[in-house]
């Protein structure tokens, strides 16, 4: 056995710390992980990659200002890239439900790349050749590398959602066009309405998804509006005059984010609207895929007993108890993610309105709520696009059915026999149980139908013709 110690004894401005012995990260990150151990979660990918970036680039800034050596620089730069490559991930231990601001967060990063810098220039753990906080943490505060980092992270995993959410929307109108010879009943107020296409219905879908896409895109554009250099308040206080335009372009040559600088500091210190704006925009797609999937649910319910105008694919058994029952599980897991992603937003609204005069210390949970809504979402639309929407089949026979079934098809005859007449004819076809174009005939051939203006008999040829021209009533809605 090895009589080797498992700890390291490290020391800050509180004392001595135990610390793992081959931990990259020291006492400050050690003490936050005894202080807050709440959920057992590790920071996204998202947050370590773009705190790492900001490390890299204050390095690089700090030696071009003369703050930094050179030697120093180059050794941050390269455990910064490390850690952003993912090298490291491991070694980002604090909990997301941490201490306000993201101190934590912050020194496990400035803790993890100062140690790795060390060992590059041939020191040892704990020896921070390299220190975390007069170096990697140079002309820096947690206050403006937080803020940064959110926004860093979330520009940095916008294509791939917004990729997911086009093949979505053209999955759908591709559905459309398959769709489109199909008339059935609309539906409105969950009750009979005025024939529509099938395709109309899926065509909605994917326009509606479309503008939210727009929305996200819109909003992510305030994300690139940096606060980076405006340390602990806003002033820029331990940081070069030029520090915050150079920090942009520098963020700018690693990222490729498209970033710019800030108009005020200050605010970008204590406000997180952009976030929330940001947060916001996910909650409306959620809302709206959310509406879908119960459509969808509802289209296909039955089979036997219910709409059943579309059939999903069949991608698992669905009861323990019930051979051959299959459930829309697709279109129920797209549910439950976006009611998860609606509560983050409400997260981030209510941590946005906890900011207090120059600093908003809500931060951690605001990042963690973010990714977690980007992650959720990019994953939840992917499963749903290829498992459920590609595979959508209609069932014109049923879609047929139900619309030689519905009454409200009378609407075809308003221009002839006017709303009250059509109305009355509703009622008895309903009382009768027969379909209201049997009944309409009827009273045609019975001479008891009259045109609405001229007072005229409506002969049985004109209902016949009013009702073959029914998918003339599913025209429009398009503009071009």
């Amino acid at each position: 056995m090895s009589n080797e110690t498992p700890y390291r004894t490290e020391k800050d401005s509180l004392g001595t710390v135990q610390v793992p012995a081959n931990a990259l990260y020291g006492c400050q990150t050690q003490r936050a992980v005894l202080n807050f151990p709440i959920s057992g979660r590790k920071p996204y990918k998202a947050f370590i990659w773009s705190i790492a970036a900001i490390k890299r680039a204050a390095a690089e800034v700090n030696c071009q200002a003369g703050l930094l050596n050179e030697r120093l620089s180059h050794a941050i730069c390269t455990a910064a890239e490390e850690v952003m490559s993912g090298m490291w991930d491991d070694q980002f231990v604090v909990d997301p439900f941490q201490a306000g601001a993201g101190t934590s967060h912050n020194m496990n990063a400035n803790e993890v790349i100062a140690n790795r810098a060390t060992i590059l220039l041939g020191g040892q753990l704990g020896e921070y050749l390299v220190h975390p906080n007069d170096h990697v943490n140079m002309s820096q505060s947690t206050n403006d590398v937080i803020p940064t980092a959110i926004r860093l992270g979330c520009l940095r995993q916008l294509k791939p959602l917004l990729n997911t959410i086009d093949n979505l929307a053209e999955a759908l109108e591709q559905k459309a066009d398959a769709f489109d010879d199909i008339i059935k009943s609309g539906r409105t107020h969950l009750q009979d309405a005025v024939p529509i296409r099938l395709g109309q219905e899926f065509g909605a879908y994917a326009v509606a998804i479309r503008r939210d896409r727009l929305r996200i895109s819109r909003s992510a554009d305030t994300l690139r509006r940096l606060g980076i250099g405006g340390t602990a308040a806003g002033s820029g206080l331990n940081a070069p005059p030029s520090y915050h335009a150079h920090m942009v372009k520098k963020l700018n040559e690693i990222t490729h984010l498209e970033l710019h600088t800030s108009d005020n500091l200050f605010e970008s210190m204590q406000s997180m609207a952009d976030m929330l704006d940001f947060s916001a925009a996910l909650r409306t797609l959620a809302v709206t895929l959310g509406r879908v999937a119960n459509d969808l649910r509802l289209l296909s319910s039955g089979p036997a007993t219910g709409i059943d105008e579309i059939r999903l694919p069949p991608v698992q058994p669905g009861s323990s108890i019930m051979p051959g029952k299959v459930n829309p599980v697709m279109a129920e897991m797209l549910n439950m993610a976006m009611y998860h992603i609606i509560g983050c937003d409400t997260t981030v609204s209510l941590a946005t309105q906890a900011g207090q005069l120059e600093l908003n210390v809500m931060m951690p949970i605001i990042a963690q709520s973010l990714f977690e809504m980007m992650h959720i979402m990019t994953n939840a639309i992917q499963a749903f696009t290829e498992n459920c929407v590609r595979g959508i089949e209609a069932n014109p026979q049923k879609a047929s059915m139900w619309l030689q079934q519905n009454p409200i098809i009378i609407t075809a005859l308003n221009p002839l026999i006017g709303y009250s007449a059509g109305a009355a004819l509703v009622q008895e076809a309903m009382q009768s149980n027969r379909p209201v174009r049997e009944v309409a005939l009827e009273h045609a051939r019975l001479g008891q139908l009259q045109h609405r203006e001229t007072g005229a008999i409506i002969q049985p040829e004109e209902i016949e013709k009013a009702f073959a021209n029914l998918s003339r009533l599913t025209e429009g809605g398009m503009i071009t």
